[in-house]
């Protein structure tokens, strides 16, 4: 598993109450994450959507305040909830997780990982919408 890109964010709220609305990320859900579709199956906090012929595993740790959105080739996104002085920081990761077949991953990858910024400073003021606090992107 290669890490292709991580994007960071602060949003004034604590840890758990941050994580209380990212990770609610089933069909329906208050997560700006939540994802759309059928879903193929469900168990708690493990479930396979699938949405315009593709299949999106969803993975859900509640005590690691994470969840992962891993596609069926290449794509594995990860959104952590972490504690910061100013709230919490929320970090999404983009990795490859194709075995081999690096040079098509490159070329495949170039969309998502590009529109990655801008979908999470979006996916942000959802969040901070809702909470009602501030966020902002990190830029380092």
């Amino acid at each position: 598993m290669t890490e292709l890109l991580e994007l960071r964010g602060v949003v004034e709220a604590s840890p758990d109450v941050v994580a209380a609305v990212l990770l609610d990320v089933g069909p329906g859900g208050r997560s700006p994450l939540a994802v759309s579709g059928v879903v193929e199956k469900g168990d708690g906090d493990d479930l396979v959507v699938i949405l315009e012929g593709s299949r999106m595993t969803v993975t859900v740790d509640q005590a690691a305040r994470s969840v992962a959105l891993q596609g069926e080739w290449w794509y594995r996104g990860v959104t952590s909830v972490e504690p910061d002085p100013r709230g919490s920081v929320v970090i999404h990761r983009i990795y490859n997780v194709a075995p081999g077949h690096r040079w098509a991953v490159r070329m495949i990858a170039r969309g998502p990982v590009n529109a990655a910024p801008t979908a999470f400073a979006t996916n942000l003021e959802q969040l901070s919408r809702q909470l009602g606090v501030a966020a902002w992107v990190v830029t380092d």
